[in-house]
């Protein structure tokens, strides 16, 4: 548990530039804490120590912000970034050195007791407020964009955004690159944008054409000079 804590530390030091000192994440950075109580109700629940895994857990829930069931299981090295409104469920699986930000949820979509939460390779990022749904499974290296929600699952090194999430990159770990995929859609909706700069543009070009019209009208019926 110590090797367990010290990754812990290890990822907030090095994740978070803000993070001046280990005794400064101990002791303010409720991701942390919270991460530290749930290894201690997860030892509990594992050795069916009954009730006092749920209290300590709910003790950190009021605490921190941060829910985590004492049965979910999560690797070393786990950074939860602000922390407050992170939800972990009972059968969610989180791999070594991954990052979760404020407002994850890692949901459940069914009431049976069996595997029903996400299950996280290593090194995923997940953004603020993102819901991850039912026993699905990101792959290694995936990055899910906040605000989405992803309810199937994230092959290894994609990018998922959106509402359903979609995959829209994918990164390319042996050049440091990230490959953009097409999107029709966006390319839509660029399209029609550009149509209806052009469409407004006209439509001032006729105004102005109009006016000028108009006033050209005025002058030419207006009364003569006397002679």
């Amino acid at each position: 548990m110590l090797q367990s804590i010290r990754n812990d530390m290890r990822a907030a030091l090095e994740r978070d530039p803000a993070a001046h000192s280990a005794i400064e994440v101990a002791l303010t950075y409720p991701g942390f804490q919270a991460l530290q109580l749930h290894r201690l109700a997860h030892a509990l629940h594992m050795r069916d120590v009954p009730l006092l895994p749920r209290l300590i857990s709910t003790l950190s829930r009021f605490l921190t912000g941060v829910e985590i069931h004492p049965g979910a299981r999560i690797g070393e090295g786990l950074f939860i970034d602000h922390g407050m409104g992170v939800v972990i469920g009972e059968t969610a699986e989180i791999g070594p050195n991954c990052h979760l930000t404020q407002g994850v949820t890692l949901g459940g979509t069914s009431n049976r007791r069996e595997k029903r939460h996400p299950t996280l390779g290593s090194n995923v990022v997940v953004g603020a407020g993102a819901k991850l749904i039912g026993a699905i499974t990101v792959g290694d290296f995936a990055r899910i964009g906040a605000g989405s929600v992803v309810v199937t699952n994230v092959p290894a090194y994609a990018t998922v955004v959106g509402v359903p999430g979609k995959v829209v990159a994918y990164y390319d770990a042996g050049n440091d690159t990230t490959i953009r995929l097409p999107d029709p859609e966006g390319d839509r909706i660029e399209e029609l944008s550009q149509e209806l700069d052009s469409l407004r543009r006209l439509v001032e070009s006729l105004e102005v054409e109009l006016a000028q019209q108009r006033q050209a009208s005025g002058a030419q019926g207006g009364p003569s000079a006397s002679g």
